[in-house]
């Protein structure tokens, strides 16, 4: 490591003048990246004889909010001559596909590999996580007949906790509380909208051990993310393998995958507070169909697991191996 001032916080924080002779060292028959926003890795790719030892990546990009002017064509240049190194790319979902699409690579090189979390120890949880929710429920002071809608991540601009909170309040809806779960830079001014507000609760980041609970408690789950950070939106993975019916912005990677319009949940522009306050009057206006969304959610998600990426990976592999055999 030769960098000044090194850490993943900024592009010139990992330098790593022997990483292809360490990589070589391993001799593999292919060479997966995950990233490549940094000074070491855009070293590596250059120097890598990719005709020997063929390079996979795996990314997650999407352009859901689609960019514009002449930086936005400069870097789309630069970005599919960095493709042009990869022999194959594993794509999480369809937003991602249309991105590396849209950077020139070919179908016949692109393999599914979903984004996923380990669905099989939330199944696991999830009776003890109902039976758990109950004495949250009275803890948090939510009224026990109260129907949840559940906000959990970081308090960010780019998450939009203040748009759901908005159209909570704009939604009026009997008998339902607001339950936001996290912290950060906006937790202030959120609680301050909420003072005057009755059925709108706060609890801090709950432990990884505790999300089965966090998710349990919820009637449906809300996304509602705006730009272009959110990538995927692993929470959402989280809350449908409890069974949870979600709703998500049309920013969020995941959307077009994950949430089928009136079958698991909804979604709705990203940034239209009236549109979600919609959603929401929507999704609580029938409660036994809101259950079954929430049955659907936990069929969709069985489709999405380390199963199904590893399978991906598999494809690909197998792929570039049936390739270099042809010349």
């Amino acid at each position: 490591m030769s960098a000044k001032d090194p850490g993943t916080h900024h592009f010139w924080g990992l330098r790593n003048p022997s990483l292809v002779s360490q990589v070589e060292a391993f001799s593999p028959d292919a060479v997966l990246l995950m990233n490549y926003n940094y000074a070491s890795l855009y070293n590596f790719l250059w120097q890598w004889n990719s005709h020997r030892v063929p390079l996979l990546f795996r990314g997650d990009s999407h352009r859901l909010v689609p960019p514009t002017g002449f930086k936005a064509q400069l870097r789309r240049q630069i970005i599919s001559l960095i493709y042009q190194r990869f022999a194959a790319c594993l794509y999480v979902g369809k937003a991602n596909y249309e991105y590396f699409r849209y950077h020139g690579i070919a179908p016949n090189q692109l393999f599914f590999s979903p984004h996923a979390v380990e669905n099989n120890r939330f199944f696991a949880q999830v009776e003890q996580a109902k039976q758990a929710v109950i004495a949250w429920k009275q803890e948090l002071g939510i009224p026990a007949h109260h129907r949840v809608i559940l906000f959990a991540g970081k308090f960010e601009p780019k998450k939009r906790p203040l748009d759901l909170l908005q159209a909570f309040l704009q939604a009026q809806l009997p008998q339902v509380s607001l339950l936001l779960v996290g912290a950060g830079a906006l937790e202030t001014e959120l609680k301050e909208k909420a003072t005057a507000h009755p059925h709108i609760y706060f609890a801090p980041f709950q432990n990884q051990t505790l999300m089965p609970r966090t998710y349990a408690v919820a009637d449906i789950v809300v996304l509602p993310s705006y730009g272009g950070q959110e990538t995927w939106g692993l929470a959402i993975n989280e809350a449908m393998c409890l069974a949870r019916p979600v709703i998500v912005s049309t920013h969020v990677g995941c959307a077009q995958d994950l949430v089928h319009a009136y079958q698991n949940g909804l979604t709705f522009p990203a940034g239209d507070v009236t549109a979600l306050a919609n959603c929401l009057r929507e999704a609580f206006s029938n409660p036994q169909r809101l259950q079954k969304w929430g049955m659907q959610s936990h069929q969709i998600i069985s489709s999405y697991s380390y199963k199904q990426a590893t399978e991906g990976l598999r494809k690909a592999l197998k792929t570039i191996k049936e390739k270099s055999f042809k010349f």
